[in-house]
């Protein structure tokens, strides 16, 4: 026999019954985005290797280990796309979309050539929300609330938000200046991967999660002191907007984006109910981005929320959404009324779209289709037989209750209705 080919190493089955917790959580996703007024684009998983080089940078993990990069039969260079940022702002330039203002938003897998545990997985799905062409601090706060929403609409309690401004670049070189000196001082102090970013990231060594390099950074200078005049004003506004709508928040001045293209709000909802992946939603302006890929210069800001992790969040919080079984099962007896009972269930899917109906297929003994009716968590089992064929009637068995009574095929969609959805 041969060896059954299993799943590549970090990308997951999500098997039926999980499906419906994430058909869940997409919905209400779905449902507080429309009601924001953000429209669905759907974009390729595939991208031009050049566009993630660009706009994440050649020297960044991401692209030097972590994509999934080859050549396609025409020796061009493909990749998987690892976030979505990048080929949403290429389908905006692509299709002119900058000409005003957008608010958007797409879900899907993403890739990456990561080490596999719990929350991090080589396929990941994220949802992201871009909007463009928005410059003041009002739709950084929409963003904040438009997530909060979601956590309520959810159910979730056990995360936190914290906040942080990166200035205008002119203020972060200065910025950088002073806190590659501060490391500098210290290098004694750098694990090994901080002394890589000391000379082409530094900033992503104040997001080190290394707990011995915590005291270091958080006596580290504080990008926030450094921030221009106008930045510092949006930066107040915004907090000042959260405060008067309820938000708790946390100002984290280490909270950093390393790429040029970010600036002014960065924001971040975490949870301690995850381990070390606490991240559950991340975003920040990145009015450089558009620029740097070529466009005419816009400003833009969004945030990406990964599912898994959510999905994780909801499951450790016992707040997983209840799902509902089907309606109905119908059981047959008989090849007569096993051919009727799938014109019978047709019949009631006509007149009731609504009705989750299983129509019991492959024979077996009444015995063994009735275990398969209480094992599918069915409120109601139909039972039909060669007497009900006879007199056009069928059995209807109250599955809590195991109340038992007898219908005309005529009733039955009353019945249904009138128990089922009222």
């Amino acid at each position: 026999m041969a060896e059954i080919i299993r799943s590549v190493r970090g990308m997951n089955d999500i098997l039926p019954e999980m499906t419906p917790y994430w058909q869940v959580v997409e919905t209400s996703l779905k449902q507080v985005l429309d009601g924001y007024g953000y429209q669905e684009i759907r974009l390729p998983i595939l991208e031009k290797t050049e566009l993630f080089k660009r706009s994440i940078g050649e020297v960044t993990d991401i692209v030097e280990k972590e994509m999934y990069t080859f050549e396609d039969r025409n020796g061009d260079s493909l990749t998987l796309r690892p976030e979505g940022t990048a080929g949403c702002v290429r389908a905006a330039m692509e299709h002119s979309l900058f000409n005003q203002q957008q608010r958007l938003w797409y879900m899907g897998p993403m890739f990456r050539h990561e080490r596999p545990q719990k929350g991090r997985y080589r396929q990941f799905h994220q949802l992201g929300v871009e909007a463009y062409g928005f410059s003041g601090p009002d739709i950084d706060a929409e963003m904040i609330l438009l997530t909060a929403r979601l956590w309520k609409k959810l159910g979730l309690k056990d995360i936190s938000l914290q906040v942080n401004s990166l200035g205008s670049t002119e203020a972060r070189v200065k910025y950088r200046q002073k806190l590659v000196e501060y490391y500098q001082a210290n290098q004694e102090q750098l694990d090994e991967d901080s002394q890589r970013r000391l000379s082409s990231n530094p900033l992503r060594i104040l997001d080190s999660k290394n707990p011995e390099m915590q005291a270091l950074n958080q006596a580290a200078p504080k990008l926030i002191d450094y921030l221009d005049a106008e930045s510092a004003e949006h930066f107040e506004q915004l907090c000042a907007t959260l405060t008067e709508a309820g938000i708790a928040f946390e100002v984290n001045p280490r909270l950093v984006r390393g790429l040029d293209y970010y600036g002014k709000t960065v924001f971040e909802w975490v949870t301690d109910q995850l381990g070390a992946q606490g991240t559950v939603c991340a975003g920040g302006r990145y009015d450089g981005l558009i620029e740097q890929l070529g466009g005419k210069a816009s400003t833009a800001i969004g945030f990406a929320i990964g599912l898994e992790r959510l999905i994780s969040l909801l499951e450790a919080g016992g707040v997983l959404p209840e799902i509902a079984g089907p309606d109905v099962y119908l059981v047959a007896v008989g090849d007569v009324a096993a051919a009727q009972s799938l014109l019978l269930a047709e019949s009631l899917r006509d007149q009731l779209p609504q009705l989750r109906l299983i129509s019991h297929c492959g024979g077996g003994s009444f015995k063994s289709q009735f275990k398969r009716a209480d094992r599918s968590g069915a409120r109601w089992t139909l039972i039909l037989g060669e007497e009900e064929m006879a007199q056009q009637t069928i059995g209807v068995k109250t599955m809590a209750t195991g109340e038992q009574q007898t219908l005309a095929w005529s009733e039955l969609a009353n019945f249904l209705s009138a128990s089922a959805f009222n």
